[in-house]
């Protein structure tokens, strides 16, 4: 590792850990031969005269003299012996350090060329820099796994909007030639690719919002039985034309508040409500509830429907995701609700979570969220 200096010089490790060694080592020695020039000749003195020397004796003399020299002559020896010291520590430490440092240094290089798949492996250099390889490997793969979702969601993106405008684009073409006729059956294909791809830049612009916490709530203290009856109601004539039973246990529910934008749940309800619609068949039943559990109400949207994968229930919830029951694309909403459904239920504090026995066996998603507790006057 190499950093750059205020002029430019760029100076590695090795010489800057060099170079403190050196001047804590000076420091030391200087102090050192400060003390034994001032402080050690007049204590040897005096020692000298305790033992019965006379103070003005030759003897006297060469005897402090010898101490003085004996005594920078033992600074200089341990000087070089510390020096030399200090470069072979530096040296071994110097090692130790850069082999950890260089990887890290060329695994960042791979990921900042776009080689996210770049990782360090086990350094052996001590329990800080094991810390900082995780640190950098979790990096990596997070960066990795938001790439992925990236490339995926631009192809599912452009999947999506490949229909309705091939569509309009025929029928554009068509009236420009004369080909068709602007007639009921026109305006109305018309239309429904248009809502369509109106619906897809809504659901793209809430659940951007939402997961970057922009998303705008008006909460109030709302009833669960408020929600699940204009949800159920909402919903209930499409079931009706499906043929399936449509159970909404608005009776049975709990009279409790939630403190909830209704706008923005009624939302999560009636995605939840058309995905049970989507994935149920005729003859089968959808069943909205709900109960407390402790603190928190839960509320379940439960269908006898094509159930869910185990290996497929942790990816219900990603952009577009699409499960291989899923009836038709155009009936299959914008791939997007779900997604806007958790988001929504994050920003209340609560959560969504999705279950399922197995394929054919139906699925169940609750939302659960805190029980909105009056303050005493």
């Amino acid at each position: 590792m190499r950093s750059s200096t205020s002029a430019g010089v760029r100076v590695g490790l090795a010489p800057r850990l060099m170079l403190a060694q050196v001047l804590v080592l000076g420091a030391s020695v200087i102090t050192a031969g400060l003390v034994a020039a001032f402080v050690g000749p007049p204590l040897f003195h005096h020692h000298m005269l305790q033992a019965g020397h006379g103070p003005n004796t030759p003897e006297l003399a060469h005897i402090e003299e010898a101490y003085r020299a004996a005594s920078f002559v033992s600074l200089g020896v341990a000087l070089v012996i510390a020096l030399v010291c200090a470069a072979a520590v530096t040296w071994y430490v110097t090692r130790r350090l850069q082999a950890p440092l260089g990887a890290l240094s060329r695994a960042a290089r791979e990921v900042s060329r776009g080689h996210l798949g770049a990782r360090v492996g086990e350094f052996g250099s001590g329990a800080e820099f094991e810390e900082l390889g995780r640190a950098f490997n979790l990096m990596a793969t997070q960066l990795e796994q938001t790439e992925d979702t990236r490339r995926r969601l631009l192809s599912d993106l452009a999947h999506e909007l490949r229909t309705p405008i091939a569509t309009l684009t025929i029928y554009c073409e068509g009236l420009r030639d004369g080909v068709t006729t602007w007639d009921d059956d026109t305006e109305r294909v018309m239309t429904q690719q248009t809502q369509r791809l109106a619906r897809l830049a809504a659901d793209l612009d809430d659940v951007s919002r939402a997961e970057e916490g922009r998303l705008a709530l008006e909460r109030s203290p709302t009833s669960v039985r408020d929600l699940l009856w204009s949800a159920g109601q909402a919903r209930r004539e499409a079931f009706a034309r499906e043929g399936i039973e449509f159970i909404g246990e608005v009776e049975e529910c709990p009279d409790v508040d939630v403190d909830v934008d209704p706008r923005r749940m009624g939302q999560v309800l009636d995605n939840l409500l058309a995905n049970a619609l989507r994935h149920t068949h005729h003859g089968g039943s959808v069943r909205l509830s709900a109960q407390v559990v402790a603190d928190a109400v839960e509320i379940s949207v439960s269908d006898t429907g094509d159930g869910i994968p185990a290996e497929q229930l942790p990816h219900v919830f990603e952009r577009f995701y699409r499960g291989d029951t899923a009836r038709d694309r155009d009936r299959g909403g914008s791939g997007l609700g779900l997604t806007i459904s958790r988001a929504i239920a994050d920003a209340h504090q609560g959560s969504l979570v999705a279950s399922s026995p197995g394929p054919g066996k139906g699925s169940t998603f609750t939302l659960s969220l805190p029980v909105f507790t009056r303050l005493p006057h």
